[in-house]
């Protein structure tokens, strides 16, 4: 769940730091107060939309951070997944936003944009007016019922992908092959001709790259011979002061040092081992300086094969080993022309065989949807009823595809009518914008023990609603939150009153500077503040009486 919230520097915000807890959290205010703020700040967290225009006056930046704590294997396995890995079983999600930039991070590790709202979209879910419009696309109806028919429908999905997929490649590879004679026969001799190229310049695998040390060695060994023969000369035997002469001068006048005395035995044994070393080293350097030794036959010969590769990379790959993979796929090719009846025969038959299977597993992935849509259909219906729309009528009707598709042949679309004697018709046609809140409310209390994200934010829930349907709202919500947080910005009482946890948003002015805080609210502070949104300005004692009521009734119905 969403454990802490903390801003900085955004429009009217200060700085506020808040801790929500378990079940439903209730934000309320006054008008103007920045619950919009509030909870817009944590889509900028997410990943939202940010310009500078959203810093707070004279800020050089801005911050949100959340702080979630994640307890569920689920959801501590699929955020494994993306390669985040809680800490001390919390996910931090953090914003910092500058005029013309932002800096993401999790965990305080600087992560891209798409991480960050791949690792959101596990951990919360934000239902403001635009997320409810995604109830309009028929495309998401189908979504919502496999969600509904929970871990038994993955194996009947994961056929019918299996055997799309299967499907798909034969298809492809028909589409491929097909070739009339003609245009065949041109393909044979443009296969064989590249395979003959290939096959005569006799590669080997990663020759390219020791060739082009060798070439390099090459270039480089007059240079490094110069070199060695130098030092050669400084440390061996020859005409002139070296080392290794004055070394043996050396061991000769410490010869009789050495019978002297301890001291003088050990400094002679100490030269004898130098000497030795030196003679191994001159040994080494020779041989090393041999390995630069390179005739003008060799220098060219190296130089003709590294051109002859070269060619070849530039028409056939960037390396040995890719004209080697390119060689294999072309024999592949050329060897299905040369043998075209047959392979198109087994690929038929292999298409056919797929198509049988895909037939079968897509009508039993249908059959499996039917049924498991005639309870789900009960159950919106039920939790439409429960948010007070009277006489309502709800189905999930099903549209067989013009195609085959990796999810099945069919489509789902849901149907409404909310008024009595009024046919049903598609929900896109029929329900306005409070409509669908609540419609997505009922889905969602529907949905609450299946989905995995354990934090939900409401916005905009209540938006055309009050009285009685507002009550039914308040109680629909409070189902969800005792399976999943839930965070809600309200100005209906009904709802307020039905908080686990309560929070009061104000706007405060001192002088010019103008703020928004936020506190969470003790039992008698609530009830005051549902008194504010029943009577405004004027409390009076019955308006407190009446919200000391309201909180007692609400909390019989939890």
């Amino acid at each position: 769940m969403l454990q802490n919230l903390h801003v900085k520097n955004l429009a009217l915000i200060r700085e506020i730091e808040v801790d929500f807890g378990p079940g439903l959290n209730i934000l309320t205010g006054e008008t103007g107060a920045g619950k919009s703020i509030i909870l817009g700040s944590v889509g900028l967290a997410l990943g939202g939309r940010y310009t500078a225009d959203m810093l707070r006056n004279e800020a050089n930046f801005g911050l949100v951070e959340l702080t979630f704590t994640v307890n569920d294997e689920r959801l501590v396995k699929r955020l494994e997944e993306i390669d985040i890995f809680p800490e001390d079983g919390q996910v931090v999600l953090s914003r910092k936003l500058m005029e013309g930039r932002s800096v993401s991070r999790i965990n305080g590790e600087t992560v891209s944009m798409g991480l960050l709202k791949d690792a959101a979209s596990i951990l919360i879910d934000i239902y403001g007016q635009n997320e409810h419009q995604t109830l309009l696309n028929r495309k998401n109806h189908l979504a919502i019922l496999d969600l509904y028919a929970g871990d038994a429908i993955l194996p009947l999905k994961e056929q019918v992908k299996s055997a799309y997929n299967t499907y798909s490649v034969c298809e492809k590879k028909l589409k491929e092959a097909s070739l009339d004679e003609e245009s065949r026969r041109k393909e044979v001799s443009f296969l064989e001709f590249e395979i003959h190229e290939i096959e005569q310049a006799e590669l080997q695998d990663g020759e390219d790259e020791l060739l082009e040390e060798t070439y390099r060695r090459m270039s480089d060994s007059r240079k490094l011979t110069e070199g060695i023969a130098e030092a050669y000369q400084y440390t061996s035997d020859g005409e002139g002061i070296n080392a290794s002469d004055a070394l043996s001068r050396a061991i000769r006048a410490l010869q009789d040092v050495s019978d002297y005395d301890e001291k003088g035995s050990e400094l002679y044994h100490q030269l004898v081992e130098v000497d030795s070393l030196l003679n191994d080293f001159n040994r080494e350097l020779a041989e090393y300086g041999k390995s630069f030794e390179f005739s003008d036959e060799e220098f060219q010969q190296t130089e003709q094969r590294l051109n002859e590769l070269n060619r070849l990379k530039a028409k056939y790959g960037n390396s040995v080993d890719e004209i080697l993979e390119y060689y294999e796929a072309e024999c592949e090719k050329l060897n299905v022309l040369q043998n075209y009846d047959n392979y198109i025969e087994e690929l038929e038959l292999q298409q056919k065989e797929a198509k049988e299977k895909l037939d079968l597993y897509s009508q039993k992935l249908g059959e499996f949807r039917r049924e498991r849509a005639l309870d789900l259909r009960d159950r919106i219906r039920q939790g439409l009823l429960d948010l007070n729309f009277l006489d309502v009528q709800f189905d999930i009707r099903f549209l067989e595809k013009k195609s085959y598709t990796a999810n099945g042949l069919e489509e789902a679309e849901f149907y409404i009518s909310t008024n009595p004697g009024e046919k049903m018709r598609p929900l896109n046609q029929v329900a306005s914008g409070g409509e669908l809140s609540r419609i997505m409310l009922a889905i969602k209390a529907v949905l609450a023990d299946k989905e995995d994200t354990p934090t939900l934010i409401f916005d905009e829930i209540d938006t055309g609603i009050s009285g009685i349907t507002a009550a039914k709202v308040a109680k629909q919500m409070d189902i969800i939150g005792k399976m999943r947080q839930v965070i809600c910005i309200t100005h209906l009482p009904q709802i307020a009153a039905m908080a686990d946890v309560h929070y009061l948003i104000e706007k405060s002015v001192d002088g010019s500077l103008t703020q928004t805080r936020i506190q969470k609210l003790e039992e008698q502070d609530s009830v005051r503040e549902l008194a504010r949104i029943l009577g405004g300005d004027k409390i009076t004692e019955n308006i407190l009486s009446s919200a000391q009521e309201m909180k007692e009734l609400a909390k019989s119905d939890k």
